[in-house]
């Protein structure tokens, strides 16, 4: 028996694999290594002393993904591959559907000729658009304003669909804030192609010395100090999450569970943390507001508290000081 993770490889996933791995379950990973490398499960290993059975291929390829499924008798599949930058689904809609919603479709095709019926999808707090009301409660209402957001919903909608068409399915719909940080170790972190689109690694950027300063996208917002404010959570406490929503899935239907801190940090305080815990000045510049972003948003995570026992449990102060280890010990990224 094991667990299949999708996306495995990434950002969220490799540290997901070191959660369920520290747990003792046995893990599959599919990933088309698009936007990871084969280096952060190596790392993997080296963190827990155990490996992943590794997959390489699109989980738009159905009859991969079944006869993964299969052949390994997984139980549950933790569904994490997809794209999730912003301002790339304005520039590239076609390929932010393709890979949310239809490589969504085909893992759950796949699951049921696989008869697996345990999904744990990563979703995104950009499906409610911008709030009505904050901190943000999983009846908010929904309005995505990017095609990221709007495939993630899609995905969400569909979801919602099968289970309640069928009645031994068990899904758990995690939206995720915004995940930073790295483990501890320093071994496995961030690893963004190209430039971007998040403001944690460009700080580290800045700080290594591979970027002169860190543009903010709007200092004109209705927040205290005028720039964007986010719920910033800790990519181990994320990682976590995903196996106590494993654990928590036994009756059939559908939850769907906040998975942030609760607390909103604006772009200049994380900035100045990481200053501080790093002992490095950051240069910034202001620029104009991005496209399809909102002034604030955070969540009220009681929710994931009340049905699985998760909480948050890593500051800002961790957040920034592991993501700045990761960075420090591996400057140009994963080295093949």
């Amino acid at each position: 028996m094991a667990v299949l993770i999708t996306g495995g490889a990434g950002f969220i996933g490799s540290h997901t694999c070191v959660s369920f791995l520290e747990a003792g379950e046995d893990v599959v990973v599919l990933d088309n290594f698009a936007n990871a490398s084969l280096v952060s499960l190596r790392r993997v290993a080296d963190i827990t002393g155990r490996t992943v059975h590794i997959v390489r291929g699109d989980i738009r390829d159905t009859d991969l993904v079944a006869d993964t499924l299969k052949t390994h008798k997984c139980t549950s599949v933790i569904h994490l591959a997809g794209s999730k930058a912003v301002q790339e689904s304005i520039e590239q809609p076609i390929l932010y559907y393709e890979n949310n919603f239809f490589g969504t479709l085909s893992v759950v095709k796949a699951m049921w000729r696989a008869e697996t019926r345990r999904l744990i999808y990563s979703s995104s707090a950009t499906v409610y658009g911008t709030p009505q009301s904050l901190p943000l409660i999983e009846t908010h209402g929904v309005n995505p304003i990017n095609p990221y957001g709007r495939s993630k919903l899609m995905a969400e909608t569909l979801l919602h669909d099968l289970c309640a068409s069928n009645s031994d399915l068990s899904v758990a719909v995690l939206r995720y804030f915004n995940p930073v940080g790295a483990h501890s170790s320093g071994l496995i972190g961030e690893n963004p192609q190209g430039l971007p689109s998040n403001i944690m690694p460009l700080l580290s950027q800045v700080v290594a010395g591979t970027r002169s300063h860190v543009e903010i996208y709007g200092t004109d917002y209705d927040t205290p100090d005028g720039t964007g404010v986010r719920d910033y959570i800790h990519v181990m406490d994320l990682a976590e999450a995903h196996f106590r929503a494993h654990e928590a899935l036994s009756d059939p239907g559908c939850v769907t569970l906040n998975l942030g801190t609760g607390r909103g940090y604006s772009v200049l305080e994380i900035l100045r943390t990481y200053e501080r815990v790093s002992g490095h000045a950051i240069a910034f510049q202001a620029a104009p507001r991005r496209s399809g972003d909102v002034a604030s948003c955070y969540a009220d995570p009681a929710q994931a508290r009340t049905l699985m026992g998760w909480q948050a449990k890593r500051d800002l102060d961790e957040m920034c000081a592991d993501a700045w280890a990761w960075v420090k010990n591996n400057p140009a990224g994963y080295v093949e």
